[in-house]
Protein backbone atom coordinates (compact mmCIF):
# COMPACT_ATOMS: atom_id res chain seq x y z
CA UNK A 1 0.00 0.00 0.00
CA UNK A 2 3.17 2.48 0.91
CA UNK A 3 4.47 1.73 -2.37
CA UNK A 4 1.56 2.38 -4.05
CA UNK A 5 0.73 5.76 -2.35
CA UNK A 6 4.41 6.92 -3.32
CA UNK A 7 3.71 5.94 -6.57
CA UNK A 8 0.69 7.87 -6.67
CA UNK A 9 2.29 11.18 -4.84
CA UNK A 10 5.15 10.79 -7.65
CA UNK A 11 2.54 10.63 -10.44
CA UNK A 12 0.44 13.41 -8.94
CA UNK A 13 3.41 15.79 -8.77
CA UNK A 14 5.46 14.79 -12.25
CA UNK A 15 2.09 14.78 -14.22
CA UNK A 16 1.17 18.29 -12.70
CA UNK A 17 4.84 19.93 -15.27
CA UNK A 18 2.72 18.17 -17.89
CA UNK A 19 -0.47 19.35 -17.39
CA UNK A 20 0.40 22.95 -16.73
CA UNK A 21 2.29 22.71 -20.02
CA UNK A 22 -1.05 20.71 -21.70
CA UNK A 23 -3.69 23.04 -20.69
CA UNK A 24 -1.57 26.10 -22.49
CA UNK A 25 -1.42 24.41 -25.71
CA UNK A 26 -4.90 23.18 -25.77
CA UNK A 27 -5.59 27.14 -25.74
CA UNK A 28 -2.97 28.31 -28.40
CA UNK A 29 -4.75 25.38 -30.69
CA UNK A 30 -8.10 25.94 -30.09
CA UNK A 31 -7.57 29.31 -31.16
CA UNK A 32 -5.68 27.69 -34.58
CA UNK A 33 -1.78 28.66 -33.77
CA UNK A 34 0.32 25.35 -33.03
CA UNK A 35 2.77 26.04 -30.55
CA UNK A 36 6.45 23.97 -30.53
CA UNK A 37 7.92 26.13 -28.32
CA UNK A 38 6.08 24.85 -25.50
CA UNK A 39 10.21 22.90 -24.50
CA UNK A 40 12.03 26.48 -24.75
CA UNK A 41 9.31 28.11 -22.77
CA UNK A 42 9.09 25.76 -20.10
CA UNK A 43 13.11 25.46 -19.95
CA UNK A 44 13.17 29.74 -19.44
CA UNK A 45 10.47 29.83 -16.71
CA UNK A 46 12.37 26.58 -14.48
CA UNK A 47 15.47 28.26 -15.00
CA UNK A 48 14.20 32.18 -14.32
CA UNK A 49 12.28 30.56 -10.95
CA UNK A 50 14.88 29.52 -9.85
CA UNK A 51 16.61 32.63 -10.49
CA UNK A 52 14.50 34.32 -8.92
CA UNK A 53 14.55 32.66 -6.20
CA UNK A 54 18.18 33.36 -5.27
CA UNK A 55 16.93 36.83 -4.69
CA UNK A 56 14.12 36.76 -2.51
CA UNK A 57 12.60 33.48 -0.44
CA UNK A 58 8.98 33.87 -1.70
CA UNK A 59 8.25 31.02 -4.50
CA UNK A 60 5.01 32.84 -5.33
CA UNK A 61 7.30 35.50 -6.94
CA UNK A 62 9.61 32.55 -8.71
CA UNK A 63 6.27 31.21 -9.85
CA UNK A 64 5.05 34.71 -11.18
CA UNK A 65 8.33 35.33 -12.79
CA UNK A 66 8.61 32.66 -14.50
CA UNK A 67 4.95 33.10 -15.98
CA UNK A 68 6.04 36.61 -17.38
CA UNK A 69 9.01 35.31 -18.75
CA UNK A 70 6.91 33.05 -20.54
CA UNK A 71 4.63 35.04 -22.31
CA UNK A 72 7.32 37.45 -22.94
CA UNK A 73 8.81 34.18 -24.67
CA UNK A 74 5.39 33.37 -26.47
CA UNK A 75 5.48 36.96 -27.79
CA UNK A 76 8.00 36.03 -30.31
CA UNK A 77 6.12 33.58 -31.34
CA UNK A 78 2.99 35.80 -31.84
CA UNK A 79 5.13 38.32 -33.84
CA UNK A 80 6.81 35.31 -36.15
CA UNK A 81 3.63 33.49 -36.37
CA UNK A 82 0.48 35.81 -36.19
CA UNK A 83 1.60 38.70 -37.18
CA UNK A 84 4.24 38.77 -39.66
CA UNK A 85 2.71 34.78 -40.74
CA UNK A 86 5.35 32.92 -40.99
CA UNK A 87 5.34 29.00 -40.46
CA UNK A 88 3.78 28.15 -37.54
CA UNK A 89 6.10 24.86 -37.19
CA UNK A 90 9.27 26.64 -37.96
CA UNK A 91 8.54 29.50 -35.48
CA UNK A 92 7.45 27.36 -32.54
CA UNK A 93 10.86 24.94 -33.25
CA UNK A 94 13.08 28.36 -33.60
CA UNK A 95 11.57 29.23 -30.41
CA UNK A 96 12.24 25.84 -28.25
CA UNK A 97 15.85 26.22 -29.36
CA UNK A 98 15.87 29.78 -28.65
CA UNK A 99 14.67 29.33 -25.30
CA UNK A 100 16.87 25.79 -23.93
CA UNK A 101 20.20 28.02 -25.37
CA UNK A 102 19.18 30.99 -23.55
CA UNK A 103 18.55 28.95 -19.92
CA UNK A 104 21.68 27.12 -20.77
CA UNK A 105 23.57 30.00 -20.67
CA UNK A 106 22.20 32.23 -18.10
CA UNK A 107 21.44 29.50 -15.48
CA UNK A 108 25.02 28.65 -15.49
CA UNK A 109 25.19 30.78 -11.95
CA UNK A 110 22.81 28.40 -10.32
CA UNK A 111 23.35 25.22 -11.98
CA UNK A 112 23.15 22.65 -8.78
CA UNK A 113 22.37 24.97 -6.38
CA UNK A 114 19.57 23.98 -4.38
CA UNK A 115 16.37 26.02 -4.85
CA UNK A 116 16.26 27.62 -0.67
CA UNK A 117 12.52 27.79 -0.84
CA UNK A 118 10.28 25.64 -2.62
CA UNK A 119 6.27 25.18 -2.27
CA UNK A 120 5.57 22.71 0.52
CA UNK A 121 2.56 20.34 1.29
CA UNK A 122 -0.54 21.18 2.21
CA UNK A 123 -2.37 18.58 3.89
CA UNK A 124 -6.31 18.69 3.58
CA UNK A 125 -8.24 17.65 6.57
CA UNK A 126 -9.70 14.19 6.29
CA UNK A 127 -9.18 13.93 2.50
CA UNK A 128 -5.90 12.90 3.10
CA UNK A 129 -6.46 10.79 5.63
CA UNK A 130 -8.24 8.47 3.37
CA UNK A 131 -5.57 5.05 2.35
CA UNK A 132 -3.42 5.26 -0.94
CA UNK A 133 -4.91 7.91 -2.55
CA UNK A 134 -5.09 11.05 0.43
CA UNK A 135 -1.60 11.35 0.93
CA UNK A 136 -1.14 11.03 -3.07
CA UNK A 137 -3.67 13.42 -3.86
CA UNK A 138 -4.39 15.47 -1.07
CA UNK A 139 -1.25 16.26 0.82
CA UNK A 140 0.50 18.38 -1.90
CA UNK A 141 1.61 21.74 -2.15
CA UNK A 142 -1.25 24.41 -3.30
CA UNK A 143 0.26 24.01 -7.32
CA UNK A 144 -0.96 20.25 -7.56
CA UNK A 145 -4.48 21.29 -6.18
CA UNK A 146 -4.50 24.74 -8.78
CA UNK A 147 -3.80 22.63 -11.42
CA UNK A 148 -5.75 19.35 -11.20
CA UNK A 149 -8.77 21.25 -9.47
CA UNK A 150 -8.73 24.58 -10.23
CA UNK A 151 -7.02 25.85 -13.47
CA UNK A 152 -8.71 22.77 -15.84
CA UNK A 153 -12.67 23.62 -15.21
CA UNK A 154 -11.65 27.55 -15.46
CA UNK A 155 -10.33 26.67 -18.65
CA UNK A 156 -13.09 24.77 -19.64
CA UNK A 157 -15.93 27.21 -18.19
CA UNK A 158 -14.15 29.86 -20.35
CA UNK A 159 -13.94 27.68 -23.68
CA UNK A 160 -17.29 25.62 -23.61
CA UNK A 161 -19.92 28.44 -21.61
CA UNK A 162 -18.88 31.88 -22.47
CA UNK A 163 -19.06 33.89 -25.54
CA UNK A 164 -15.18 34.77 -25.25
CA UNK A 165 -14.42 30.99 -25.66
CA UNK A 166 -16.69 30.60 -28.70
CA UNK A 167 -15.48 33.42 -30.17
CA UNK A 168 -11.77 31.65 -29.80
CA UNK A 169 -12.76 28.66 -30.63
CA UNK A 170 -14.15 30.17 -33.76
CA UNK A 171 -11.00 31.76 -34.74
CA UNK A 172 -9.28 28.00 -34.34
CA UNK A 173 -12.00 26.96 -36.70
CA UNK A 174 -13.12 29.15 -39.34
CA UNK A 175 -11.28 32.68 -38.68
CA UNK A 176 -12.70 34.21 -41.97
CA UNK A 177 -16.27 33.75 -40.52
CA UNK A 178 -15.40 34.44 -37.54
CA UNK A 179 -13.79 38.24 -38.91
CA UNK A 180 -17.09 38.71 -40.84
CA UNK A 181 -18.61 38.97 -37.61
CA UNK A 182 -16.62 41.46 -36.21
CA UNK A 183 -14.06 38.37 -34.12
CA UNK A 184 -10.81 39.85 -33.56
CA UNK A 185 -8.86 37.20 -35.05
CA UNK A 186 -5.44 38.45 -34.73
CA UNK A 187 -6.06 39.73 -31.63
CA UNK A 188 -7.56 36.70 -29.96
CA UNK A 189 -4.90 34.16 -31.45
CA UNK A 190 -2.45 36.53 -30.16
CA UNK A 191 -3.80 36.22 -26.65
CA UNK A 192 -4.03 32.57 -26.71
CA UNK A 193 -0.84 32.02 -27.67
CA UNK A 194 0.56 34.23 -24.80
CA UNK A 195 -1.65 33.04 -22.54
CA UNK A 196 -0.42 29.20 -23.46
CA UNK A 197 2.92 30.78 -23.03
CA UNK A 198 2.29 31.68 -19.32
CA UNK A 199 1.27 28.21 -18.31
CA UNK A 200 4.36 27.29 -19.96
CA UNK A 201 6.52 29.26 -17.76
CA UNK A 202 4.73 28.14 -14.75
CA UNK A 203 4.47 24.45 -16.06
CA UNK A 204 8.72 24.80 -15.57
CA UNK A 205 8.23 26.69 -12.48
CA UNK A 206 6.81 23.50 -11.37
CA UNK A 207 9.71 21.79 -11.81
CA UNK A 208 11.82 23.36 -10.00
CA UNK A 209 9.58 24.50 -7.35
CA UNK A 210 7.77 21.48 -6.68
CA UNK A 211 9.64 18.70 -8.53
CA UNK A 212 13.23 19.06 -8.94
CA UNK A 213 13.88 21.97 -6.58
CA UNK A 214 17.62 22.51 -8.19
CA UNK A 215 18.20 23.73 -11.71
CA UNK A 216 20.41 22.23 -14.45
CA UNK A 217 20.66 21.89 -17.85
CA UNK A 218 18.39 19.86 -19.85
CA UNK A 219 16.24 18.88 -16.95
CA UNK A 220 13.00 19.89 -19.15
CA UNK A 221 13.77 16.75 -21.19
CA UNK A 222 11.23 16.47 -23.56
CA UNK A 223 8.49 17.80 -21.52
CA UNK A 224 7.58 20.09 -23.41
CA UNK A 225 7.22 17.96 -26.88
CA UNK A 226 4.85 15.54 -24.75
CA UNK A 227 2.91 18.37 -23.45
CA UNK A 228 1.87 18.80 -27.36
CA UNK A 229 1.32 15.22 -27.82
CA UNK A 230 -0.99 14.94 -24.85
CA UNK A 231 -3.21 17.92 -26.80
CA UNK A 232 -3.67 15.53 -29.53
CA UNK A 233 -4.70 12.64 -27.16
CA UNK A 234 -6.73 14.50 -25.13
CA UNK A 235 -9.14 15.84 -28.17
CA UNK A 236 -7.99 19.50 -27.54
CA UNK A 237 -9.83 19.44 -24.12
CA UNK A 238 -8.95 21.02 -21.52
CA UNK A 239 -9.54 18.48 -18.38
CA UNK A 240 -9.13 16.07 -20.45
CA UNK A 241 -5.54 16.96 -20.95
CA UNK A 242 -4.91 17.78 -17.30
CA UNK A 243 -6.33 13.82 -16.77
CA UNK A 244 -3.80 12.89 -19.53
CA UNK A 245 -0.96 14.59 -17.83
CA UNK A 246 -1.64 12.49 -14.61
CA UNK A 247 -1.42 9.77 -16.54
CA UNK A 248 1.87 9.97 -18.33
CA UNK A 249 3.30 10.96 -14.86
CA UNK A 250 2.06 7.87 -13.70
CA UNK A 251 4.37 6.34 -16.48
CA UNK A 252 7.25 8.55 -15.52
CA UNK A 253 6.77 7.58 -11.66
CA UNK A 254 6.98 3.69 -12.62
CA UNK A 255 9.91 4.20 -14.24
CA UNK A 256 11.30 6.56 -11.71
CA UNK A 257 10.56 3.69 -8.80
CA UNK A 258 11.78 1.27 -10.73
CA UNK A 259 15.90 2.56 -11.03
CA UNK A 260 15.14 3.98 -7.79
CA UNK A 261 14.14 0.29 -6.12
CA UNK A 262 16.24 -1.43 -8.25
CA UNK A 263 13.94 -3.52 -10.54
CA UNK A 264 15.31 -6.24 -12.97
CA UNK A 265 14.38 -3.77 -15.94
CA UNK A 266 16.63 -2.19 -17.78
CA UNK A 267 17.06 1.71 -17.13
CA UNK A 268 17.25 2.32 -20.65
CA UNK A 269 14.15 0.78 -20.64
CA UNK A 270 12.51 2.43 -17.89
CA UNK A 271 13.95 5.64 -19.04
CA UNK A 272 12.05 5.86 -22.92
CA UNK A 273 8.60 5.03 -21.20
CA UNK A 274 7.00 8.59 -21.26
CA UNK A 275 8.49 8.65 -24.85
CA UNK A 276 6.55 5.51 -26.14
CA UNK A 277 4.08 6.60 -24.29
CA UNK A 278 3.91 10.10 -26.50
CA UNK A 279 4.20 7.87 -29.77
CA UNK A 280 0.88 6.18 -28.76
CA UNK A 281 -0.78 9.19 -27.95
CA UNK A 282 -0.24 10.57 -31.66
CA UNK A 283 -1.25 6.74 -32.91
CA UNK A 284 -4.14 5.88 -30.35
CA UNK A 285 -6.41 8.64 -32.05
CA UNK A 286 -5.86 7.58 -35.43
CA UNK A 287 -6.11 3.88 -34.97
CA UNK A 288 -9.90 4.66 -32.58
CA UNK A 289 -13.13 4.31 -34.25
CA UNK A 290 -14.79 7.35 -36.41
CA UNK A 291 -17.18 8.93 -34.37
CA UNK A 292 -14.16 8.86 -31.47
CA UNK A 293 -12.04 10.20 -34.45
CA UNK A 294 -14.06 13.03 -35.22
CA UNK A 295 -14.90 14.32 -31.57
CA UNK A 296 -11.02 14.37 -31.01
CA UNK A 297 -10.37 16.50 -34.38
CA UNK A 298 -8.15 19.28 -34.62
CA UNK A 299 -9.42 22.81 -35.04
CA UNK A 300 -10.09 23.16 -38.53
CA UNK A 301 -7.88 26.09 -39.16
CA UNK A 302 -4.80 24.54 -36.85
CA UNK A 303 -1.52 25.98 -37.97
CA UNK A 304 -3.02 28.05 -40.89
CA UNK A 305 -1.74 31.30 -41.30
CA UNK A 306 -5.27 34.24 -41.90
CA UNK A 307 -4.99 36.61 -44.15
CA UNK A 308 -7.64 39.14 -44.00
CA UNK A 309 -9.70 39.34 -47.24
CA UNK A 310 -10.02 43.21 -48.48
CA UNK A 311 -13.43 44.35 -48.01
Amino acid sequence: MALLSDLLGHAVLSGGVLALGALGEVIAERAGVLDLGVEGLMSLGAVVAVMTMKATPHPWLGLLAAGLVGGLGAGVLVLSSVVLRASQVLSGVALTFLGLGVSAVIGRSVAGIPVSAVFEPVSIPVLSAIPVIGPAFFNQNVLVYLIYFVLPVLAHFWLFRTRAGLDLRAVGENPAAADAVGVPVMKLRALAVIVGGVLAGFAGADLTLAVVPVWSDGMVAGRGWIAVALVIFAGYRPIVAVLSGLLFGLVTAVGFMGQARGWPVSPAILNTLPYLGTVGCIIVPMLAFAKLRSAMAAPAALGTPYYRSGR
